[in-house]
């Protein structure tokens, strides 16, 4: 199992990447549909946030005794978490996940053992998280470039 500062470094880096990416889709291309089948960059970020905000509960179930593993369907809770931010401004969505992503990290460091499930949701939630989605959101970016240079 990787440390605690290990683990934190890799996400670290792994927001960076996402942020500068973000940072490169043109403000009024967020809500365009085509990132992945049925949605936007802001769907993207949303999911990424709420994912987050899923894993500061479980760290806090972790870190007071009370966690319990269970099954998840990750598709219908995706689904759930998209469509409940689809009416949300683009704003909202980025405020909501750049404060998901900050308790997401406050809450695992307060954790005083790493488990394997803390490693998991960490990981799975966050660097790997990124890195499933940052290509796609490169390319993206270049296909929305491609379209206004038509």
């Amino acid at each position: 199992m990787a440390t605690k500062r290990e683990l934190c470094q890799g996400e670290e880096a792994g927001w960076g990447s996402f942020v500068r990416a973000l940072a490169d889709v043109p403000a009024d291309r967020w809500q365009v549909a085509g990132y992945n089948p049925g949605w936007s960059v802001k769907d993207m970020v949303a999911h990424i946030g709420n994912w987050q905000a899923e894993a500061v509960q479980v760290f806090e179930q972790i870190r007071v005794g009370t966690y319990r593993p269970q099954r998840l369907d990750v598709d219908a809770l995706t689904a759930r978490f998209v469509a409940a931010n689809r009416d949300q401004p683009v704003a909202v969505v980025k405020a909501e996940c750049f404060a998901s992503r900050t308790r997401f990290v406050q809450e695992f460091d307060r954790l005083d053992a790493i488990t394997r499930d803390a490693e998991e949701w960490f990981v799975e939630s966050g660097a790997a998280h990124y890195d499933e989605h940052v290509p796609r959101l490169l390319e993206w970016i270049e296909e929305l470039a491609g379209r206004e240079d038509s």
